[in-house]
């Protein structure tokens, strides 16, 4: 694996899943549901950061199938595989641009009060873990060429950027901090990404990363 080609890849995958778990449906209920439940600070922090655990495992899941298809396609495609993987890339990227400019974010966030603790953490965690970072699967196709190490490595960035961005925004809200100033990453999201995986596309199909 050459680092210095992986490097690229990793930065817009970080890029890509901190944009994500900016949003406030990643951090937003558990704020909520820990005032209503009356948790303190540590358990809150505690429970977004196993939501984050379980979001981070089935994507990295899907990434596992994803990249092991790749890696047998790859050796009988040679050189055309990058293009493939770039113009996939593209077009993924111009459906983002393109839902940009019909949707305003995620949704609502819910406000539900639940019975008891036990419930309002198994809901918390299972409504994000089956809800994983589809963003981020094409930056594993990108990263196929670099085989199992790479696929590590992006997993690593992952779950750097999905966890401590949910903890940040967690704690932040919690800190008492009104104007997180996320409105705009939640209504331009689809754009941002779209136009980081267009890029990422042009690198992979014409710079060979």
């Amino acid at each position: 694996m050459n680092p210095t080609l992986l490097a690229p890849i990793a930065i817009t995958g970080f890029t890509v899943a901190f944009l994500h778990a900016a949003l406030p449906t990643h951090w937003l209920p558990f704020v909520l549901v820990g005032r209503g439940q009356h948790w303190s600070a540590g358990k809150t922090l505690g429970v977004t950061f196993l939501a984050g655990l379980g979001h981070v495992a089935f994507t990295i899941l899907l990434g596992l199938v994803l990249v092991g298809a790749g890696l047998a396609v790859q050796p009988r495609m040679g050189d055309l595989f990058g293009w493939v993987v770039g113009a996939l890339m593209m077009g993924l990227g111009l459906f983002y641009l393109w839902r940009g400019r019909h949707d305003h974010g995620e949704g609502q966030v819910s406000t539900r009060r639940y019975a008891s603790d036990r419930a309002a953490i198994i809901a918390l965690v299972v409504l994000l873990t089956l809800s994983p970072c589809e963003a981020f699967l094409p930056i594993y196709l990108a990263g196929v060429k670099h085989g199992w190490t790479g696929f590590a490595a992006l997993s690593a960035v992952l779950m750097a950027a999905t966890a401590g961005g949910m903890l940040l925004f967690t704690t932040l809200s919690l800190a008492g901090v009104k104007h997180l100033g996320l409105e705009r990453i939640a209504r331009y999201e689809s754009t941002i990404l779209g136009l980081a995986l267009i890029a990422m596309g042009i690198g992979v199909a014409f710079l060979e990363l």
